[in-house]
């Protein structure tokens, strides 16, 4: 049995395919599986693959607060899309200015994402389709609720937030935005992601892209390169 604080996957690629394993019963829907830059592409890569499903990245920025950028404000995402967390901005107590000087950092840089990742390729079209988001974890949900509400203005059918790890309850509260959110574990007492990973290296702008020009070999029945 595995502790609280104990890691639970080896690496990514160990949490893509159990994770995958959690989603069989979307084999027969016309799906799209989208990765959440850099890591959950790691892991929806095995989804992917295990869907026989076109791979794509849903670029999202988590809004961090100044003095402690790994606490989530909020988040914003392609096409104008911005969730924030109420409760963390009444705490810290941030004046829009400073805000708004968080956004258009992280503006900037999830532009400059966009247009690495995708060689000014056209985004998968996701009307009407199943829509599979995937990272490697969440903590306090903040982007995986943007990349869902991209979805839908996208014009996805269906949404399915798929994750190897959550808070339970943030998925709980996922449940809201998402028409499924399936998670490999949701342990009750979880502070970070990383800590539930044994290999936890941070994934390169370049292992991302290699990964996404490979998706083509996924739909053929081989392996990215």
């Amino acid at each position: 049995m595995v502790g609280e604080g104990a890691a639970m996957f080896q690496n990514r690629t160990d949490a893509g395919h159990r994770l995958a394993q959690r989603l069989t019963w979307l084999h027969d829907a016309d799906v799209v599986v989208l990765g959440l830059p850099r890591g959950g592409v790691v892991v929806a890569v095995e989804v992917a693959r295990a869907l026989n499903a076109p791979l794509d990245v849903l670029v999202v920025r988590k809004l961090g607060v100044p003095a402690q950028p790994e606490v989530a404000m909020g988040a914003i995402g392609e096409d104008g899309v911005r969730v924030l967390n109420p409760g963390v901005l009444d705490a810290i107590g941030i004046s829009p200015a400073a805000l708004d000087r968080v956004e258009q950092a992280e503006r900037a840089e999830l532009e400059r994402r966009v247009q690495r990742f995708r060689h000014g390729r056209d985004a998968e079209s996701l009307a009407e389709r199943t829509v599979v988001i995937v990272d490697d974890g969440v903590a306090t949900g903040a982007t995986a609720r943007a990349a869902c509400e991209i979805a839908r203005a996208r014009g996805a059918s269906r949404v399915v937030l798929a994750v190897p790890v959550a808070a339970a309850d943030t998925a709980a509260e996922l449940r809201t935005v998402a028409d499924e959110v399936v998670c490999v574990e949701t342990p009750d007492l979880f502070m970070a992601v990383g800590e539930r990973y044994a290999d936890f290296r941070q994934t390169s702008d370049e292992e991302v892209v290699a990964l996404l020009e490979g998706s083509a070999h996924i739909l053929e029945g081989g392996h990215p390169q």
